[in-house]
């Protein structure tokens, strides 16, 4: 019977592994879809070769930071278990690269590539991994303490602040060093639109995120026998409720409308397990209002060109779910209980400062030394001759 528990679970693990992979596509075509014509095949391949660079990064350096586990064994000893250990590597891998999948799209249009994936190895092989083993393995004790002072550890479930809020926040400074696409803000004021290049590539790069995040929320329990109905449905109406909210408040902007499932669903990462499907309404509701508010704040009053809102999305929207498990998973609001609301924020906090520091140091260094711009003339022509010598639509590029 052993035998047969361990099979499942490496399944089960697997098969969330495999769902958050093809999340990656849902990146890549939501980036495709939002950026213009002329950048389409950057954000194809960032994408793709990030992942790989995450892979190398996560497997050599990352885990061990943030488990203490390597892979410097005999095949026979990785495969104990029918390979457990591998496979879980492999699911924990897709939460790590979607660190710099959340960056590709706020910092899209106008960053070089190799510089990029400089980022990407520092970040998936230090910065993140650091945080990660704070919260999911105990790791320097911050946990402990949180319990001695507030009762309760800093939970988070399947990531709300682990992976979108630290994504959210590093991509913050990137973007601010970065400074805005040439031409979108003007000397006078006026405030150049950008509209996406593709409404049904930004939709299609929606739904596949939305259908994988059912493996992203409900096989973060990592075994069969913890995996629990709950979880999919508060993730359904997180989605849901983020969806009317950007809807409404958006004016019907399919935009909006297709970035507030992915704002609901990543407030409710954290809490997922712990809430009522009600409450898990509300933080999605809650997420969808704070993406479109914080989207159009930081676009048209701050001038921070974070292209696909990379930061209000995952970083705020993440950051909300951090501390909403400390409110809708209390059982007086029907949750299961067992959270603390001051180590829930505590817990935030400390996730953001972590993503701050990480963003900020990674990133200006590069830019000191490397530059992490195009150049104007790259920049103006677009990433996808600049970098790539092809475009999507290469049919007036003939060569004989």
């Amino acid at each position: 019977m052993d035998g047969y528990k361990d099979g499942a679970n490496a399944l089960f693990i697997l098969l969330g592994a495999i769902m958050i992979l093809a999340m990656h596509a849902g990146f890549a075509f939501l980036e495709l879809g939002t950026v213009r014509k002329k950048n389409q095949v950057n954000a194809l391949v960032k994408i793709l070769v990030d992942f790989a660079v995450s892979t190398i990064a996560y497997f050599f350096v990352g885990y061990s930071i943030a488990y203490g586990v390597n892979f410097f064994s005999s095949a026979e000893v990785l495969a104990a278990k029918n390979g457990y250990e591998l496979v879980k590597f492999f699911f924990l891998l897709t939460f790590a690269a979607a660190i710099p999948a959340i960056i590709s799209g706020g910092i899209a249009e106008r960053a070089r590539f190799h510089p990029q994936l400089i980022a990407t190895a520092l970040l998936v092989g230090l910065v993140y991994p650091f945080y990660e083993g704070i919260v999911w393995n105990h790791r320097f004790g911050v946990q402990e303490w949180l319990v001695s002072a507030f009762g309760a550890e800093f939970h988070d479930f399947a990531g709300s602040v682990v992976v979108h809020a630290v994504g959210g926040w590093i991509a913050l400074p990137a973007v601010l060093l970065l400074g805005a696409r040439r031409g979108r803000y003007m000397k006078n004021g006026a405030i150049a639109a950008h509209p996406p290049s593709s409404i049904p590539f930004l939709a299609l790069g929606a739904w596949i995120l939305t259908v994988g995040w059912f493996g992203f929320n409900v096989m973060s329990a990592q075994a069969l026998d913890k995996m629990n109905g709950l979880v999919a449905v508060n993730s359904l109406m997180a989605m849901v409720g983020g969806t009317l909210v950007a809807l409404l408040m958006g004016k019907n902007d399919p935009g909006f409308a297709y970035n507030g499932p992915l704002a609901g669903l990543v407030a409710v990462c954290a809490g997922s397990d712990l809430m009522h499907p009600l409450g898990a309404l509300v933080t999605g509701a809650i997420a969808g209002a704070v993406f479109v508010w914080m989207f159009t704040l930081a676009q048209n009053k701050w001038k921070i060109d974070d292209v696909l809102g990379v930061w209000p999305l995952h970083g705020l929207c993440g950051a909300w779910g951090g501390i909403a498990a400390g409110i809708f998973g209390q059982k007086a609001l029907g949750g299961i209980g067992g959270v603390s609301f001051a180590a829930q924020l505590g817990g935030t906090v400390l996730g953001v400062a972590i993503a701050l520091a990480g963003g900020f140091a990674i990133y200006g260094v590069l830019k000191a030394t490397l530059g992490l711009r195009l150049d104007p003339e790259d920049e103006f022509q677009g990433a996808d001759l600049a970098i790539h010598r092809i475009s999507s639509t290469p049919e007036r590029e003939a060569n004989w």
